[in-house]
């Protein structure tokens, strides 16, 4: 007697069946997807190592999607048309962080240079306080307008094409990722303050960007230097602890700059790849 049973396999098999190049974006992700996991942990601090990993996760993403757009999407325009646009938008964003880093980065070379020369110099601190509440603001800014765009990237168009639906659906994952690495650079660079509220008048600033001891038990190398200044201008930090301190951003900084700018020339590379599929 005929039997017409599924094949036990089918569902199992279909994943082999895509682009081997789709393969390894997405094991990239899902590199990606573990170090949100753990950067997102209410247990974990928010570092400079932290964010690199990402940045460094994210580059690598951006690598293999290059050859997914060149090998798989050359017959589909308008949805590249789609990543193109939001790549400008992403580009945008990473430029603006890039301004603000160097913007904090050179703050800190002038704080350095005005506490070796004249000791605890209040407005120098205040100004370098004062970069950092801006440096806040503007990140806010950011993080809402990429959270606008995350939810934009959400919805996966009704495709008939199996491969190709889940190709557009790696690429939308591959912007929120971004979305979600810039995200957490922002707020490291911003360091989120707490409700730590002033005790007397003259010092709200300071206390606004200082990190709650209540709710923060380590102190990223952002916030180790806020707390080290208002430290210094109570009285009850020694400059050369400061100095160190701010050293340990300068190398910080550096390194999280090292790997913005290849995610930067990743994102370029990206779009480079997405026209040159166009214009064929």
């Amino acid at each position: 007697m005929k039997t017409f049973a599924m094949p036990p396999n089918r569902s199992n098999s279909l994943p082999s069946r895509l682009h081997p190049t789709y393969l390894r974006v997405e094991a990239e992700l899902n590199k990606l997807r573990a170090w949100e996991i753990r950067s997102c942990s209410s247990s974990e601090t928010l570092t400079a190592v932290t964010i690199q990993i990402g940045l460094v996760g994210l580059s690598e993403v951006y690598r293999c999607v290059e050859e997914l757009v060149y090998s798989s999407l050359s017959q589909h325009g308008g949805l590249l048309e789609d990543a193109l646009n939001h790549s400008i938008k992403l580009l945008d964003t990473c430029g603006i962080v890039r301004d603000t880093q160097q913007k904090l980065k050179k703050q800190v070379f002038c704080l350095q240079s005005s506490l070796r020369r004249r000791g605890t110099e209040s407005h120098d601190i205040l100004s370098y306080l004062s970069l950092r509440k801006k440096s806040k603001k503007d990140a806010s800014k950011c993080i809402r307008e990429l959270k606008r765009s995350e939810k934009k990237c959400m919805h996966v168009p009704s495709l008939k094409d199996h491969n190709l639906k889940m190709m557009v659906k790696v690429l939308k994952e591959v912007n929120v990722m971004t979305s979600h690495v810039i995200r957490s650079l922002l707020l490291f660079l911003s360091s989120p303050g707490s409700t730590f509220k002033t005790r007397r008048g003259g010092c709200s600033l300071i206390s606004k960007l200082r990190p709650s001891e209540k709710t923060k038990k380590v102190l990223n190398e952002v916030e180790s230097v806020d707390d080290a200044l208002f430290c210094i201008l109570h009285g009850r930090e020694e400059v050369t602890m400061a100095h160190r301190k701010l050293d340990n951003l300068l190398i910080s900084l550096d390194c999280i700059e090292n790997g913005l700018d290849a995610v930067f020339r990743r994102l370029i590379q990206y779009r480079v790849s997405i026209l040159n599929v166009l214009t064929r």
